[in-house]
């Protein structure tokens, strides 16, 4: 195991509700094995080109003797209040996904104009994409080093001077583990199959090893210089493990029975929470859906629901209705029942976060879906009545926040409120 890695090893409860409750009823997997769901949500994703990614257990640092030392943890113990208080008085986030080449083309304009006229005031946008790029420029840093940045955004600082003119709030996207340009890179960090190849998904995207904490060093990095450039919080995405019969059989330089995925994920999660809340910066994390009650997919994709909610500020599980297979939640097409599968999902989060402590518990704020799910058999169109189903359910199961995920970022008004007062 990687030196790092073990240092931080913890003991974390892997239990998980395989059955909950849901609207007086007690639901299982409806005879859908669980192993199932994350296999379907992978498949859905490639095959409609990324449409449907998105994708405290506080660990508490050694006592280390000296005066510079003990001033450090106080410097990060003063930082964590200004987060317990944002946990409570922060304007509850209603959003929508930007990709770097939208927000760095006139396009962002009719976006902005949409926020200003409807109930959305937040955007989360890609600061390191799916293909491991940095989206504007840097002078200097690990990204630039290895040619990693890509002048999509032209003037990030001007943007984000725009953005905050408009009083919008503004989220980094940073995929985590799926990055093919490190693993180019630094090849000691890309996962390997047994041949000595890499691990990819289907359109060939390779992967870095999650146990490697100069990776977690890299993503950390990254998110302090977005925090860096202003933006207001960080949203790490595919902080999981590849799925598939290569990842399965990777040489991932660990026993995965000692060492689990689970613990790998949280691993570096706490790391992120200890480095980024020494600066107060608010950060969250994007997890699969289905991992909710699940614990087969929670083990393969590394992501313990319960556990994640106890470390990150804020929590966004996947619940797009496409990622559920027939007959989830007693339904005979999720995909075409949006506020029935986003009620039982969110439903089910609730209840497993219940055993996490109020004051560490993770804000929670979905995805939700906005697009339609062509390759689901059964599937329906959403529109602006769909996409306003998803948002009541969300209401319904007592959450406050939600974020809209369309790849294209093709976005109307369509289902969202308008704004009859002047935003501030």
């Amino acid at each position: 195991m990687e030196k790092g890695v073990m240092k931080r090893k913890k003991c974390l409860q892997t239990g998980f509700l395989l059955v909950f409750l849901v609207a007086g009823t007690m639901t299982a997997a409806c005879a859908v094995p669980e192993q199932f769901f994350v296999e379907t949500a992978e498949e859905n994703v490639l095959e409609a080109s990324k449409e449907t990614t998105g994708e405290n257990a506080t660990e508490y640092q050694e006592n280390i003797a000296g005066e510079e030392k003990q001033q450090e943890n106080l410097s990060g113990q003063e930082a964590a209040e200004p987060i317990a208080d944002w946990k409570t008085s922060h304007e509850k986030v209603k959003g929508i996904y930007v990709t770097g080449p939208m927000a760095g083309s006139s396009g962002m304009d009719s976006l902005i104009t949409l926020v200003d006229e409807t109930e959305l005031n937040a955007m989360v946008i890609d600061v390191k994409n799916d293909d491991g790029n940095i989206t504007w420029k840097l002078e200097s840093g690990s990204a630039a080093e290895i040619g990693a940045c890509i002048n999509y955004i032209s003037d990030m600082q001007g943007l984000m001077v725009k953005l905050k003119e408009h009083h919008i709030y503004t989220i980094a996207r940073i995929v985590c583990f799926k990055d093919p340009y490190l693993a180019a890179a630094r090849p000691e960090l890309a996962l390997k199959k047994p041949d000595g190849t890499l691990v990819t998904d289907a359109n060939g995207l390779a992967f870095v090893n999650p146990y490697r904490e100069e990776t977690w060093d890299y993503l950390v990095e990254t998110a302090l210089t977005a925090s860096e450039m202003g933006f207001d919080e960080i949203q790490f995405d595919y902080v999981r493990f590849p799925i598939g019969a290569d990842a399965d059989a990777a040489d991932y330089g660990v026993d995965l029975q000692t060492d689990t995925k689970e613990e790998a994920i949280t691993g570096f999660l706490s790391y992120a929470a200890e480095k980024l809340g020494e600066k107060g910066i608010v950060f969250g994390a994007d997890v699969f859906g289905t991992i909710i009650g699940s614990e087969t997919d929670a083990e393969r994709v590394g992501q313990n629901y319960k556990a994640i909610g106890g470390i990150v500020d804020v929590l966004s599980p996947m619940v797009y209705p496409s990622h559920y297979a027939n007959g989830v939640f007693g339904l005979e097409v999720p995909d075409a029942e949006p506020y029935e599968t986003v009620l039982r999902a969110l439903q089910g989060s609730d209840l497993e976060l219940q055993a996490v402590g109020e004051e560490k518990r993770a804000v929670v704020r979905p995805w939700l879906q906005s697009f339609t799910a062509s390759w689901v058999p059964g599937h329906i169109s959403y529109e602006g009545e769909e996409i306003r189903q998803q948002i009541q359910a969300v209401y319904d199961a007592g959450y406050e926040e939600w974020i809209l995920w369309n790849a294209s970022n093709r976005y109307s008004a369509d289902g969202l409120e308008e704004v009859r007062n002047e935003k501030k």
